[in-house]
């Protein structure tokens, strides 16, 4: 399960502003200054410690899925009672912020070029874990993860830009009651289907994160963040340590490098542990 990534809104920088070395989205209110040739770029701290938090709580729990694998804890301990929903919970998490952040960036407008370089850098990434995966757990890959929803999720959010926010919130609310709903009324169970979340069957993959129900937190992170707008230039305002948001800020890279760390050091401590 990743635990993700979200795309940065802003990719021109402000120079000379100690904020912005923290920000993370062009903010919709600073479109019409940007357009003036205003050096108006800046990100919110706070979105950005947020994704920390997340990014910590994901690596928890692969740890925990990789000290599964190695026999190290009971089996099925990573995927029942506690830590079933305590991953259930960071992938919402990480949806929600996906949505919120797609806000942020577009909200009084597409940027086209930014969205596409966001865009493109997460599917590549997506690609990378699968192919990965393939190899390594042939028959577990990952062909729909949080990267491969969250890059879905980003194409088809943008349809809902213009959408009133209370509609937009009452889709989510109503993709994720699907989940529960329509799955034994559907059921497609045909493995191209699988990335749908319609299908009643067991999925070999150790990260299967469908649009249904993981579009609905997009959609009620994109509503809060339309909702919430006459917070955003108070947010913005707030600052603190900048290595408590540097995490956040490079969550994709973060999300790719962890795990091969953390699976790396479980399998040192099997083979070289006893030694010690």
């Amino acid at each position: 399960m990743w635990m993700c990534v979200t795309a940065k809104a802003a990719d021109h920088r402000a120079k000379g502003s100690p904020r912005a070395a923290l920000s993370l989205c062009r903010l919709p209110w600073q479109e019409g200054a940007r357009q003036k040739g205003q050096n108006m770029a800046g990100r919110i701290w706070v979105l950005d410690v947020a994704r920390t938090a997340a990014l910590l709580a994901m690596a928890s729990y692969h740890f925990t899925y990789d000290l599964q694998m190695f026999g190290l804890v009971p089996p099925g301990t990573a995927v029942s009672g506690f830590f079933y929903g305590y991953a259930r919970a960071i992938a919402g998490t990480f949806l929600f912020l996906a949505g919120l952040g797609l806000w942020l960036a577009h909200g009084r407008g597409i940027r086209w070029g930014a969205f596409l370089r966001r865009w493109a850098k997460i599917v590549a990434a997506a690609a990378l874990v699968s192919m990965a995966t393939w190899f390594a757990l042939p028959g577990w890959f990952v062909f729909f993860g949080i990267l491969h929803c969250i890059a879905v999720s980003s194409l088809l959010g943008l349809g809902f830009l213009r959408l009133p926010a209370v509609l937009v919130a009452v889709l989510g609310a109503a993709i994720i009651t699907a989940s529960y709903v329509l799955p034994p009324l559907v059921q497609l169970n045909h493995p191209g289907f699988y990335w749908i979340g319609l299908h009643t069957v067991p999925v070999m993959s150790v990260d299967l994160e469908p649009l249904i129900p993981w579009f609905g937190p997009f959609l009620l992170g994109l509503a809060a963040g339309r909702i919430c707008n006459p917070l955003w230039p108070r947010l913005a305002r707030i600052g603190g340590p900048a290595w408590l948001a540097w995490p956040g800020r490079h969550s994709l890279a973060v999300y790719l490098i962890h795990q091969p760390v953390l699976f790396g050091l479980v399998w040192l401590w099997v083979r070289f542990g006893p030694l010690i």
